[in-house]
C-alpha cells in the first residue's frame, strides 16, 4: 500500500462528508431529497474508514419532522397575530397562555405522533413533567415569547427538541417573526437558514455583549438579580433582554452575545437552544457549575472563558442556598 494513503483517504472521506451535509442543506430547501441518497457519495470511503456515518443522517427524519412541525405552527401563530384574534388567559403572575400556543402545540404534536408514535412528549401547556423520562421525549414549546407575543412584540420563537437516553439529539429555533431558523443535530454542528455557526470567540467581559432575562412571575431573588445586572453594566459592553430564552440561547449560538444567563427557566425554554449552543462550539451550566439546567431553572451559557466570567459573577451575588432551585 502507497505510504500516506490512508490520511489521504481520510481527508477526502471528509470533504466529501462536507459536500454531502451542504446537499443536505439544499435538498432540505427543495424538499424533493431522499437523504439516504445523498449519503451514498461516502458509503465506498466509508467501506474502508474508522469514520462513523454521521448523526445527521441517523436523525434526518427526526430534523425534517421538526421543522415541518415548526413551519406550520410558525403558519398558525403568524395568522393568530395578523389577526389579532387571539385571546389571553393568565396561568399565573404574569405568566400568559394565548389560543394561538393551544393551537400550535396541538399542531406539532399532531405532526409527531404521527411520524413517531412510540416517542413521548414534554410540552408547556398540555404535557409538562417535573423529571425527564427513559428513552425518546420531544420537548415542546409552541410560543417561547408569549408576552412578546401577546403585546405583538416581534420575538417569539417556537423550539422543538428531541432528546434521546437524558442526551440531546435534535434541536430546533424557529423565530417567528424573522423567519430565522436554527437547528442543530448531536455530531454535527448548528446552523441558521443553513449557513453553519459558531459562539463568539471574544474573551473579554468588556467587549461582551450579555443576554439575560428578567424574572417575572418569582420575585424572591430580584433584589440579588439587580445586583447582578449593575454588575454587568460596570464590566460588560452591554446587557439585553428580548424576552425569550430559546432566541437567547441562538443568540449566544451565532456570536451575537458572548453569553446569557437567567433564572427562573422551565425544560422546554432551553431544551433545543442549549444542544444548538452545544453543537456552536458553546458550553452550558447551571449557577452551580454543573449540569443540572434542563430541570435546575437556573443556566449559564456562553464560550468558556465568558460561561466562566458569569458563573463568578453570579456567585458573588446569591447565597450559596439561592443557586439552585
Amino acid at each position: 500500500m502507497v505510504a500516506g494513503y490512508w490520511d489521504i483517504h481520510e481527508y477526502k472521506f471528509v470533504v466529501r462528508i462536507k459536500v454531502a451535509k451542504y446537499l443536505y442543506f439544499l435538498a432540505d430547501i427543495k424538499g424533493k431529497m431522499n437523504y439516504d441518497s445523498i449519503f451514498s457519495i461516502v458509503d465506498h470511503e466509508n467501506q474502508h474508514s474508522n469514520l462513523q456515518r454521521p448523526y445527521i443522517l441517523k436523525y434526518s427524519k427526526e430534523l425534517n419532522t421538526a421543522k415541518k412541525a415548526a413551519a406550520e405552527a410558525s403558519a398558525i401563530i403568524r395568522e393568530y397575530a395578523s389577526d389579532e384574534s387571539f385571546s389571553i388567559e393568565l396561568k399565573g403572575k404574569n405568566d400568559l397562555v394565548t389560543d394561538a400556543d393551544i393551537s400550535a402545540e396541538n399542531k406539532i404534536i399532531e405532526i409527531l405522533n404521527e411520524a413517531f408514535p412510540e416517542d413521548l412528549i414534554l410540552a408547556e401547556e398540555s404535557q409538562a413533567r417535573k423529571i425527564l423520562p427513559e428513552g425518546r421525549v420531544w420537548i415542546i414549546d409552541p410560543i417561547d415569547g408569549t408576552t412578546n407575543f401577546a403585546h405583538q412584540f416581534p420575538r417569539y420563537c417556537v423550539s422543538i427538541a428531541l432528546w434521546d437516553q437524558k442526551t440531546p439529539r435534535v434541536g430546533l429555533v424557529l423565530e417567528v417573526a424573522s423567519q430565522e431558523l436554527f437547528t442543530a443535530v448531536d455530531g454535527e454542528g448548528a446552523w441558521m437558514n443553513g449557513k453553519e455557526i459558531h459562539v463568539s470567540q471574544n474573551t473579554d467581559p468588556s467587549s461582551s455583549l450579555i443576554g439575560t432575562g428578567f424574572p417575572y412571575n418569582n420575585l424572591e431573588l430580584v433584589d440579588n438579580y439587580l445586583v447582578l445586572f449593575k454588575r454587568m453594566m460596570e464590566k460588560t459592553h452591554g446587557v439585553r433582554r428580548p424576552g425569550t430564552a430559546a432566541w437567547d440561547l441562538c443568540n449566544v449560538a451565532c456570536g451575537r452575545f458572548e453569553g446569557f444567563y437567567e433564572y427562573g427557566l422551565s425544560p422546554w425554554d432551553v431544551a433545543a437552544g442549549a444542544l444548538i449552543i452545544q453543537e456552536a462550539g458553546g458550553v452550558i451550566c447551571d449557577w452551580e457549575g454543573e449540569d443540572d439546567w434542563l430541570f435546575g431553572e437556573r443556566i449559564i451559557a456562553g464560550n468558556k472563558v465568558i460561561k466562566d466570567f458569569l458563573k463568578d459573577e453570579i456567585q458573588a451575588c446569591f447565597q450559596k442556598v439561592q443557586l439552585k432551585k
